[in-house]
């Protein structure tokens, strides 16, 4: 049996490609813009997509409502309300029924105002009425969430917009656990492995340690952007970073206490929007907080790494972080973790694998414990493949610059690999 013959007489594995597919384009997509979007829903199957839209962090800047009901519901409501940037709209009516019960509905909408219609028939025919009496899409049941927010890009996203750069934001479970370490490290290794422009943002205002870690010390850095956000774009950014090496620039943090850094919730999402249109990948080392802002932030990103070290306390707090940012994002795919400081002389620990069986999910890496190296780099102002690179530990922030910007898939553990150390115990 060929392979095409496989895959035809194996429908359930076909639907689980095209889920796939649809994932890696949401994946890719932009975020959409400021818009007010009203779902009028006539199934259960319909309004829970709608739902799992609203809790997308694509559509954050979106105003989304969900009524129950058809387009009978939907002209009544706007016949004595304006109507908003997109309407969708679920309807049964048959081909021959459904454009004269539009009649109503397009003598109240605004001319500005977009219509997607979900409905039950695949007529080609139909379609090509609705596109030619002004409806911007129609799309035939069954639809998933990836479909609907495809469409509403499709219509409010320009296609011709710069695509917007991947953002990686790396936390630590507790203090301590190295997550700033591990940040810069794979920031420098993605700038040097893939010749990337790349930024490290150091949101850690008040402690931050980007600048030493790189032998930096500059006068602006990201303080002058998240308190001046009127003033805040590609150019004024620009004059923030500080070079440090041919494809790295830093947006460092001040590090000093002359100030309360108290943020609202939204108070660095002007900063990441412009990152993200300034260089291919932006790396955030997020401070060990859990506030509005820091939720905000790993709300909004492309990617989360959280670094923990093998203890009861790091283990409840992963588990913690997990939880709340599946809730958070319920859309993505879960966040990777990375074991660090493994093998502490004379400290006693939790097995790699004990510690990742309650969380289900496994390492990306896991660090061994080597003080001699890391030592040497902060203290140098160096990163671990500039001190060693032919160490192990270098060749794991290289495998872990390829899985966090997608350039890689994670790998079952082999004797010796990242994960090696998992098997080993």
């Amino acid at each position: 049996m060929s392979a095409i013959e496989y895959e035809i007489k194996n429908p359930s594995e076909l639907r689980h490609a095209e889920e796939a597919v649809r994932m890696a384009d949401l994946e890719a997509m932009r975020p959409l813009p400021r818009i007010s979007v009203h779902a009028f829903c006539e199934s259960e199957t319909l309004q829970y997509v709608m739902e799992r839209c609203a809790n997308d962090r694509r559509m954050a800047k979106v105003s989304l409502r969900i009524t129950s009901g058809g387009i009978a519901a939907a002209a009544n409501m706007f016949s004595g309300a304006p109507t908003p940037n997109l309407i969708i709209l679920e309807t049964k009516a048959n081909v021959g029924s459904l454009l004269a019960e539009l009649a109503p509905l397009a003598a109240v909408c605004d001319p500005t105002t977009k219509v997607v219609i979900v409905g039950y028939y695949n007529d080609i025919g139909l379609y090509r009425e609705l596109i030619r009496n002004g409806i911007s899409e129609y799309m035939v049941q069954p639809v998933a969430m990836p479909d609907i927010l495809a469409a509403m890009a499709s219509i409010f996203v320009d296609p011709e917009a710069e695509p917007l750069g991947r953002s990686i934001a790396f936390i630590g479970s507790k203090g301590g656990t190295g997550a700033s370490t591990i940040a810069h490290n794979c920031a420098f290794g993605i700038s040097n492995l893939f010749s990337t422009e790349t930024i490290l943002a150091d949101l850690d205002l008040p402690y931050g340690t980007a600048n030493i870690d790189f032998d930096q010390d500059p006068a602006q850095g990201i303080a002058e952007a998240v308190f001046a956000p009127e003033r805040l774009d590609e150019v004024f950014l620009d004059r923030l970073l500080t070079k440090c090496s041919e494809h790295l620039s830093l947006l460092a943090a001040p590090s000093l206490l002359d100030r309360a850094y108290d943020f609202d919730g939204q108070a660095f999402q002007p900063v990441l929007d412009v990152l993200q249109r300034s260089a291919p990948v932006t790396v955030l080392d997020v401070p060990h907080a859990w506030s509005e802002w820091t939720r905000s932030v790993l709300a909004s990103v492309d990617e989360v790494v959280i670094t923990a070290v093998p203890d009861l306390a790091n283990l409840r707090n992963t588990k913690n972080i997990l939880d709340a940012l599946r809730k958070m994002r319920p859309n993505d795919k879960p966040p990777h973790l990375i074991l660090n400081q493994v093998g502490m002389p004379k400290r006693p620990e939790i097995s790699p694998s004990d510690f990742c069986e309650p969380l289900e999910i496994d390492p990306i890496a896991i660090i061994p414990f080597d003080i001699n190296l890391f030592g040497n780099a902060a203290n140098s102002g160096r990163m671990i493949s500039e001190v060693d690179p032919r160490s192990p530990t270098a060749e794991t922030f290289s495998q872990i610059s390829h899985i966090v910007t997608g350039r890689a898939a994670i790998r079952k553990a082999k004797k010796g690999g990242l994960l090696g150390l998992l098997k080993r115990k």
